[in-house]
């Protein structure tokens, strides 16, 4: 639909090359109707030569001179028709007169500018038809009566005027339709081009949320429960020939924490596979639905899951009694009523309070720490502060990415809420989180 550069300085060499043609075939045609037009004014200026008393060839030059000017045809319009008005009364100029008032017509020239020009040659061809048509009729043997040379005078001007007219205006106005559709389908393409530019660049910001979303909770939940079995069997190695049965103990820990952390790792995965299942069987190829079947594939299967599925308030107490296993001192308290909130602020709490106790077992080996959680208003608030680590506690060696508390404040900031943390005064650290009890809606 659109053309490209070179084919626009193509185009534009072509216009240089044939002046204000364009085309070869438009210069060819009206070189042509020049041709004709000057033949014909040609012999007509030896008819108008005898009858005005002239040379015979000033007359042929003159019908050359005027009838050649219908080449100008597409460039001056107007004085085309000017010109065959003025040599209407030597009985010269039919075919540029005709030709002249129809690109004149069918060009961008004002309507009235049409209109006085047709009329000016509508007048000048009625007046020299009159006069023809009555020196015929009175060198004839019969009288036709007055109603005669009025009648074909009026027929034969507007014939040689009206069709011409007509049929540029015509010409003209379906040309101009047909540049403004064409204009109109070079901007729908324009901005459908834009729209999918602009789709790919959603999908593409989709698909890096997705992936975020993804990372961190894998993040959460391999980071947690791998930390506490990296914490038992520490225990473990240290108490497996003193006490048996207390390693027998841990190990059982460690298994069960193993399998928390394969059940949660297998539904991720669950619902990952869902959605590549539904992109494998979609028979369309194009990427940007394959991204949205892919991402309803997810969301169903997150839909059908039901918020039972995924970590709450509620599995707080067995989070912190996981952590007292593993042989930190953690306090858990819990102000104000207990109320169901929405499954995102359920797991976003949860996954707070689990990633702030596992940088505890990280950072800060045998400190104490202390959970609170408030139910207050139209919100919930949790807080998770521990003490200095020990000096004779002995390091788990767990190692850090870095992205525990970056993926706690995604996590709180895309539900509304506040998120703080830092250090304290008693040289421990101090996590908290503001969830409102309703989503924002995006």
């Amino acid at each position: 639909m659109t053309t490209s550069g070179a084919h626009q300085d193509s185009a534009g060499d072509s216009a240089r090359s044939w002046l204000w043609w364009g085309r070869r075939r438009s210069a060819v045609l009206d070189v042509g109707l020049g041709l004709v037009s000057a033949v014909e004014c040609a012999l007509e200026g030896v008819r108008f030569a005898g009858n005005a008393a002239l040379p015979v060839p000033l007359g042929v030059l003159f019908g050359l001179v005027a009838g050649s000017v219908l080449v100008l045809r597409r460039r001056w319009p107007a004085s085309v028709v000017l010109v065959s008005v003025a040599i209407t009364p030597a009985e010269m100029g039919f075919l540029m007169g005709i030709v002249g008032l129809y690109t004149l017509a069918a060009s961008e020239a004002p309507r009235r500018i049409i209109a006085a020009l047709a009329g000016m040659s509508l007048v000048g061809t009625l007046i020299v038809t009159f006069v023809r048509t009555r020196q015929d009729v009175g060198s004839a043997d019969f009288d036709p009566g007055l109603w005669y040379v009025p009648l074909v005078s009026v027929v034969m001007s507007i014939g040689l005027t009206a069709p011409p007219v007509l049929f540029g205006l015509y010409v003209g106005a379906r040309r101009r339709l047909m540049e403004s559709l064409r204009e109109r389908a070079v901007s729908l393409e324009q901005e459908l081009s834009l729209l999918a530019d602009r789709a790919e660049q959603q999908a593409q910001w989709a698909r890096t949320e997705e992936r975020t979303r993804i990372a961190r909770e894998m993040h959460d939940v391999v980071a947690h429960r791998v930390s506490l079995m990296v914490v038992h069997a520490a225990a473990l190695q240290a108490v497996a020939l003193k006490d048996p049965q207390k390693a027998v103990k841990n190990a059982a820990l460690v298994g069960d924490m193993g399998r928390q952390a394969l059940t949660e790792l297998r539904e991720m995965l669950g619902v990952l596979r869902a959605g590549e299942d539904v992109v494998a069987r979609a028979a369309e190829p194009v990427p940007l639905a394959a991204v949205g079947v892919a991402a309803a594939a997810a969301a169903a299967a997150a839909a059908e899951g039901g918020p039972g599925d995924g970590p709450s308030l509620a599995d707080l107490e067995p989070l912190v009694e996981q952590s007292r296993q593993a042989g930190m001192v953690v306090e858990l308290m819990v102000q104000g009523e207990a109320r169901p909130y929405r499954p995102e602020v359920e797991q976003t709490a949860y996954r707070v309070v689990q990633e702030a106790l596992t940088n505890v077992h990280k950072h800060a080996a045998g400190a104490k720490a202390w959970v609170r959680v408030a139910h207050r208003g139209a919100e919930v608030a949790m807080q998770v502060e521990n003490g200095p680590s020990e000096r004779g506690a002995a390091d788990a060696g767990l190692p850090s990415g870095g992205n525990g508390l970056v993926g706690m404040r995604e996590r709180v900031s895309a539900l509304g809420g506040v998120f703080v943390s830092g250090p304290t005064d008693a040289g421990g650290f101090r996590v908290s989180a503001v969830l409102p009890m309703e989503v924002p809606s995006v």
